[in-house]
């Protein structure tokens, strides 16, 4: 196989980059390489769709990969890049040519220190089945880690009645992303919704007995559960650019078009790509949907038209359901500093407004709340000033 676009990694990054390709006019081969042997499936419905259904979400269908020319590779996994030669290499042997590299591999679960029925990470399609399976009958569930995936597992552990106790050594859940004074309100959210919460507290031993899976937390206490799901975390794929040369220190470093560092014809989307970014002056990697989707059009448009690139500036956007809160995030928080606040009780809303050393408006955080987060991320995009943004959304509260 030779010539046109090589991708490697079927999510959501890889595939959006495929079709923007095509919608961009690009006529050349587009080939999609993946190590999973499913179809291309959306990863967010695996925390965020019901546990007791199947939270395949295609990304693209046999037949549109078919009308869109686009071949697709699956089950066999990449395992060397050779950048001087233009070649992949897969795991059978066989080495793909290429004109143009996408590197969309994204990140793996980070394993669990524990293994045996019962035990589960939640990555990928046959993660979720093995985790809906455990859940059949279960009673009461383990989440280890109160991160977005483990606040989530959570609440929809709790629609189906399961019994839920949450373990996270921060004191609060989330805190990396919004600091412990939002977090605290997010507690709240998991006792208000009767989970066990046992933040700042791990857990030093599991072991299956009978009659389940007993955990031995540090504060001394133990536990007795069904099933336990560990979200402590991502590893990134780049295994197999180890010896490509490629600067791989927290990523694949690229500049603000997507071009890798120090190499031709090779750029990188998604949760592997640390990107410069113009805003902030530095690279960085921002593991969202979003992200990956953006970077991803913006990829083919420079694949595309080389000669007049078009950079990828964003405002990092996330968000996360959990039981009757929708929760948006933006830009970025120095979660050591204080946000300003605007609440309302009735119907309940919130937003937290973060600022740079010079008052603009870096991030910000929403709770059921849209007309807020347009305005957030309307004014981080334009660097506006945060007490402009804070008075209009205090006083859409306040007419509300």
């Amino acid at each position: 196989m030779s010539g046109g676009v090589l991708i490697v990694g079927g999510s959501v990054g890889g595939i959006r980059a495929a079709r923007a390709l095509r919608n961009e006019g690009y006529a050349g081969a587009v080939t999609v390489v993946e190590a999973e042997s499913n179809l291309p499936y959306d990863k967010p419905p695996l925390s965020k769709a019901p546990l007791d259904g199947d939270a395949h979400v295609p990304l693209l269908t046999a037949e549109e990969a078919r009308e869109l020319d686009i071949e697709l590779v699956l089950g066999r996994a990449a395992v060397e890049l050779r950048p001087q030669d233009r070649q992949v290499v897969l795991g059978d042997g066989v080495v793909l040519d290429y004109e143009e590299l996408v590197i969309a591999t994204g990140a793996a679960a980070r394993p669990a220190p524990w293994s045996g029925p019962g035990v589960h990470v939640l990555r990928t399609i046959a993660d979720a089945r093995a985790l809906r399976e455990s859940l059949l009958g279960a009673s009461h569930l383990l989440v280890v880690g109160a991160g977005f995936i483990g606040a989530e597992v959570a609440s929809l552990a709790r629609k189906q009645g399961i019994e839920v106790t949450i373990v996270d050594p921060a004191p609060t859940p989330m805190a990396r992303v919004m600091g412990d004074e939002l977090g605290q309100r997010f507690s709240q959210l998991h006792r208000t919704h009767g989970v066990d919460t046992r933040f700042g507290a791990t857990v030093d031993t599991l072991e299956h007995v009978e009659g389940g899976i007993r955990a031995e937390l540090s504060d001394g206490s133990s536990v007795l559960v069904d099933a336990v799901v560990v979200g402590i975390g991502a590893v990134l794929n780049t295994r197999w650019l180890e010896s490509s040369g490629l600067a791989l220190e927290d990523g694949v470093e690229c500049d603000e078009f997507g071009r890798v560092a120090g190499a031709e014809h090779i750029f990188a989307v998604g949760d592997i790509a640390r990107w410069y970014q113009p805003r902030q002056e530095k690279a960085a990697r921002v593991e969202h949907w979003t992200n990956a989707v953006e970077q991803a059009n913006c990829v083919a448009r420079n694949i595309f038209a080389p000669d007049a690139p078009v950079p990828h500036d964003p405002v990092a956007y996330v968000w996360s359901d959990q039981y009757d809160w929708k929760i948006q995030l933006f830009g970025t928080r120095d979660i050591t500093g204080t946000p300003v606040v605007v609440e309302q009780a009735e119907p309940f809303r919130l937003a937290a407004i973060w600022q740079d050393a010079d008052g603009r408006a870096s991030g910000g955080l929403t709770v059921n709340w849209p007309k807020a987060s347009v305005q957030l991320r309307r004014t981080i995009a334009a660097g506006g000033p945060a007490d402009q943004v804070h008075a209009q959304i205090a006083g859409t509260a306040v007419r509300a």
